[in-house]
């Protein structure tokens, strides 16, 4: 017997939410606004539904559902390029929002999408698929300080927690190698932009420009450039 479980999530308006979700590439199954409002979407095997409540404020909103999937990088590059073209960025900070793929502390883990509704779409590797565990010795000391940050301020939307263990982490390992200082310091300033800390966030990235890498490690650490790139052009000239 095959069993299908269907959330039902909440937003203050059915506008909100529906333009959004077709960025992700969601499909809109069914909308109604009489007797109430109510719209489906899907994507694949993801399903999907939405109610409208008045006055709904989505800062307060507990919705929340997990999304297990093969490929969380396939999919978040997919998310962000629909985001790009509808919107013309990937949202970062406020509501909505979305996180970047990172190792969460214990899992290899995945991202977090906050739609405008204020719902957490949090989408995870399946078990089978997920073998990257604690991280490499090799990526060093900061590596466990990242995925300790991102069970913090990913996973459980506390920011401040994030911050603090990032600070911590960068003055407790200084002597670090620039390519392992440069992950964590990208993080801290995704997370002080998402508090709403433009200059610590401009003076983190400054920090981070300045780093000297080899060629081989700027190639590891493509996505790492490309974010900060992303963040800096955030910030304006």
């Amino acid at each position: 017997m095959s069993e299908t479980v269907i959330p039902l999530l909440p937003c203050r308006q059915l506008d909100d939410v529906l333009p959004f979700y077709r960025a992700l590439g969601f499909d809109v199954t069914y909308r109604q606004e009489r007797p109430n409002p109510y719209a489906a979407v899907r994507r694949g095997g993801v399903e999907l539904h939405f109610f409208g409540v008045p006055g709904f404020d989505p800062e307060q909103s507990m919705g929340s559902v997990v999304v297990v999937v093969q490929d969380t990088g396939a999919l978040h590059a997919a998310f962000a390029a629909g985001l790009r073209a509808a919107f013309g960025k990937v949202p970062v900070s406020g509501i909505p929002r979305m996180t970047r793929p990172r190792r969460v502390q214990g899992t290899s883990g995945g991202f977090v999408v906050v739609d405008p509704g204020g719902n957490w779409v949090r989408i995870s590797r399946r078990k089978e698929d997920d073998d990257a565990g604690e991280p490499d010795p090799a990526e060093g000391r900061l590596a466990r300080v990242i995925a300790a940050a991102a069970r913090q301020a990913d996973a459980r939307g506390d920011v401040a927690a994030g911050v603090k263990l990032l600070e911590t982490g960068l003055a407790r390992h200084a002597a670090a190698p620039p390519a392992q200082r440069l992950p964590a310091l990208v993080y801290l300033a995704e997370l002080r932009l998402r508090a709403g800390d433009r200059d610590a966030a401009a003076a983190l990235l400054a920090e981070t420009a300045a780093l000297e890498l080899t060629e081989t490690e700027r190639e590891a650490l493509a996505d790492d450039l490309a974010a900060a790139t992303d963040l800096a052009s955030r910030l304006g000239p």
